[in-house]
């Protein structure tokens, strides 16, 4: 028996020296040392998304024709990579950029799981009415802008979901429009028609009207021979440039009280209403490269006014300003009158009325045997001295322009003084 006992006391005592270098052994050797290499888990872990679980930006998929940034997963870039069909959208992407392409249908298939959209363009490709599957947009009731500027579509396209806020449909081939294509679209903030074959005939049935947020409408290089009737009083910005419109009814303006630039450029307007343009808030307005032959009443709020490349022999200042309100003085700051038949400068009875003018650009004028010639002012510039506005920064932003136009006196370029397009 006690033999027994003495051979327990020396197997735990020999066991309790293996532990003891067990423990050093780890201590010393292996926990103080910087290990080789990052440690690896055997095992993959992926988060289930049925329980709301966001996957790592790592996991989340990407078509492989496309490139999804790092920093925006939510984005991806399929442009300028001469796709000719659309690759599968995932399901988390919401900004989908495909322009500068060769597609030229948009099916159904690559959008199965693409729910969550936002914003696609499909500008710059060669899509065609006819190959749009219907009701392919409309599944995206979360899409706000949609881009097909630049392809070859004949037809308005429909139907599209009525969370839309901005469609860009310019440079097509549009010729026909659906009597209710636009019934749907009550969110719409701008659309863009400009450089297609709309007339007027395609907007009789008052689908203009149902935009109630509409402030951009772009209709700009159409076949339009008269102004668009029944546009939304919401409307800020109307760009008619380069159609055939003759003639603006009496009170066509009377329902488009927040109406701020206005541009009707390369039409054939002739006679217009004297008090036409009388505007609260119009701050823009281009109606050079027409017809006209008189001056009209001037609004307090214009500020830029184009006349370049009309029919006036004379300017009555008093027409544009039949009177002068001490309290209340017109805002207008620049006048483009080149291209006219003008003979000599605006009386200078328009100053007193405009003070806040700082240029008249006259450039050259028609003659009658269809000759330019260039009055003696080609370009009016007012002086720092002639301000009246004491505040030293606003002087200092005067006395810069001026040194602007007294360049451009010298040289006398047009180009210096036309902002031909600038995005609103």
């Amino acid at each position: 028996m006690r033999f027994l006992s003495q051979v327990y006391a020396l197997c735990f005592f020999f066991g309790v020296k293996v532990y003891c270098q067990y423990e050093t052994y780890q201590r010393d050797e292996d926990y103080d040392q910087e290990p080789d290499d990052v440690y690896q888990p055997e095992f993959q872990f992926h988060q289930n998304v049925e329980y709301g679980v966001p996957f790592h930006q790592h996991t989340l998929a990407c078509a492989s024709e496309c490139f999804c940034p790092p920093n925006f997963p939510s984005s991806m870039y399929c442009d300028n990579r001469k796709l000719k069909t659309i690759p599968n959208i995932p399901m988390h992407i919401q900004q989908l950029y495909l322009q500068f392409n060769e597609i030229e249908a948009v099916t159904e298939n690559p959008f199965t799981n693409a729910t969550h959209l936002k914003e696609i363009n499909l500008s710059y490709n060669k899509i065609k009415s006819q190959k749009i599957d219907y009701g392919v947009f409309t599944k995206f009731s979360n899409l706000l802008q949609l881009h097909l500027e630049h392809n070859n579509l004949e037809e308005f396209p429909f139907p599209l979901p009525k969370s839309l806020e901005r469609l860009l449909l310019g440079y097509n081939e549009i010729s026909r429009l659906q009597e209710n294509a636009m019934d749907g679209l009550i969110n719409l903030t701008m659309l863009d028609l400009c450089y297609n074959h709309f007339q007027d005939s395609m907007f009789k049935e008052k689908i203009l009207s149902k935009m109630e947020k509409l402030m951009q409408l772009n209709l700009c290089s159409n076949k339009l021979e008269s102004m668009p009737p029944d546009l939304p009083s919401s409307l800020m910005y109307l760009s008619l440039e380069n159609n055939s419109i003759s003639s603006i009814p009496e009170n066509y303006f009377k329902e488009l009280p927040k109406l701020q630039a206005l541009r009707m450029s390369h039409n054939k307007l002739q006679d217009i209403p004297y008090n036409i343009f009388n505007l609260p808030n119009l701050r823009e307005l281009n109606v050079g490269h027409n017809k006209l032959k008189q001056a009209f009443y001037i609004p307090r709020s214009l500020e830029h006014l184009y006349l370049e490349n009309n029919e006036i022999e004379n300017i009555n200042a008093t027409m544009m300003c039949p009177s002068i309100d001490p309290l209340h003085y017109h805002h207008l700051t620049y006048i483009r009158m080149d291209q006219n038949k003008l003979k000599e400068p605006i009386s200078s009875y328009i100053f007193f009325c405009f003070p806040h003018i700082h240029s008249i650009y006259y450039g050259e004028q028609k003659s009658t045997n269809g000759q330019t010639i260039q009055l003696k002012t080609q370009v009016f510039r007012r002086y720092q001295d002639d301000d009246d506005d004491d505040d030293d920064d606003h002087h200092h932003h005067h006395h810069h322009h001026d040194n602007v136009y007294e360049g451009q006196e010298q040289e006398g370029r047009e180009e210096n003084f036309d902002p031909h397009y600038y995005e609103v």
